[in-house]
């Protein structure tokens, strides 16, 4: 058989939908300025899909710090990966101001952050040595523990926040790694980006006193929301001294590309000198590192930015709750809508939001959620105002009736799909 010859006989979950929803469902096109309202399709749209949580995106010091180092140094420089001819100054003072904002005492840049999260697990984890994780971790930890096991290494999962049964899996890893002479790493989330609910970092930093592992927390979605000043779930929650790796991205909070991963020095060193991933990558352009040091002073001194996404939060999320929505154990700015309904109904639902409300929203489905479930994904942004959520809050209570009354029932999504088109 020729090896493309299966593609045609199983396009994968999401992409047996493709010729149904590709540019409207999945790679749909937003533009305009980043804002909570772009356009789609022609038409103006309040947009709650971009995890541009603070707003920095199209924030006038940003947009001017990225326009200057984009003047001053190209999109090209520095040339090379940074162990080779790619190091700068100003990639050493980001990676400083990172580690300091987090409490750690080194950090180091990343190109990308779910190729850094692979390529972390890599590096740490040799086939001697033994993976617990939550269930729910995102693909980027995953595809980084099928690459471990892979290579002959070993892990436990334990189910989503489920303590008792993370202490079972640590108990069971602490004999393996003892006979294999290696070492444990937990792995966790800050924030679960889909669900919005917290990682137990107290409850798994409490587990060090019974059990030796090392801690490796991806806050992606923590990073500049959560926090007394921002520094995330760790800092929510006091625990951020017992995380031995801190992992986040730009692509949130900081509205741009890259990340970084933070903790020890001599820990970062090695990480700095065996990350296959950044070691034969060409280095981090010099405009987003520019932009990246002002979003990262923009989110230490504006405290107003995380302040206004929280009253935008609060505002939303008790708003649904009142009105009786489900939001599932969200404790963050991720706001997920739990509905009851097969995928027809969850398509047309979004087809009403955006083509009669006027709201885009992600809509989530099987396999990411179970097959009678749809699920509305909200992100709230700074720079959303509370008459945005009122709207929503009342446009979501008129969707709500429709489909109680059966009204978004249909025989298939293919004739739902062309009367949009």
């Amino acid at each position: 058989m020729d090896i493309f010859d299966k593609i045609n006989k199983d396009r994968g979950p999401l992409g047996q939908y493709q010729k149904v929803a590709h540019g409207y469902f999945m790679f749909p096109k937003l533009e305009g300025e980043i804002k909570p309202h772009m356009i789609f399709r022609g038409k103006e749209v309040l947009t709650w899909s971009l995890n541009n949580y603070l707003g920095l995106a199209n924030h006038p010091e940003v947009r001017k710090a990225d326009a200057e180092g984009a003047k001053k140094y190209g999109m090209g420089y520095p040339m090379g990966a940074r162990m080779m001819s790619g190091q700068t100054a100003k990639h050493e003072e980001l990676e400083g101001k990172l580690a300091e904002f987090v409490g750690k005492e080194d950090a180091f840049l990343l190109n990308y952050g779910y190729q850094g999260m692979v390529s972390i697990i890599q590096t740490t984890c040799g086939r001697r040595d033994v993976i617990v994780y939550d269930s729910e971790s995102h693909a980027c930890i995953m595809d980084g523990i099928f690459l471990h096991k892979a290579t002959g290494g070993k892990s436990f999962v334990f189910p989503h926040n489920d303590m008792d049964k993370c202490d079972k899996m640590l108990r069971m890893a602490s004999k393996l790694a003892e006979q294999n002479c290696g070492g444990i790493m937990v792995i966790t989330e800050g924030v679960f980006g889909m669900a919005g609910d917290l990682g137990n970092l107290k409850a798994i930093a409490d587990l060090k006193k019974k059990y030796n592992f090392r801690l490796l927390v991806d806050d992606a979605h923590g990073f500049g929301t959560m926090g007394k000043t921002g520094a995330g779930t760790g800092e929510h929650f006091g625990v951020q001294d017992k995380i031995d790796l801190y992992f986040s991205t730009f692509a949130k909070s900081m509205a741009g590309i890259g990340a970084f991963i933070a903790g020890k020095e001599d820990v970062i060193d090695f990480l700095r000198y065996n990350m296959r991933s950044q070691t034969f990558a060409k280095s981090l352009p010099m405009p987003m590192v520019i932009g990246a040091l002002k979003r990262l002073e923009l989110l230490q001194t504006q405290h107003s930015l995380r302040e206004d996404l929280w009253k935008v939060v609060n505002k939303l999320q008790k708003g649904l709750k009142d009105n009786g929505f489900d939001l599932g154990k969200t404790e963050s700015p991720v706001t997920p809508v739990i509905l009851k309904g097969n995928l027809a109904e969850g398509t047309n639902i979004v087809i009403d939001l955006r083509e009669n409300y006027k709201i885009f929203c992600s809509i989530v489905i099987y396999p990411v959620v179970p097959k009678d479930v749809i699920l509305l994904r909200i992100i709230p942004t700074a720079v959303h105002t509370l008459e945005d959520v009122e709207y929503t809050i009342k446009c979501f209570k008129e969707m709500r009736e429709k489909l109680d009354t059966g009204k978004y029932k249909a025989d298939n999504i293919t004739s739902m799909v062309e009367s949009i088109s």
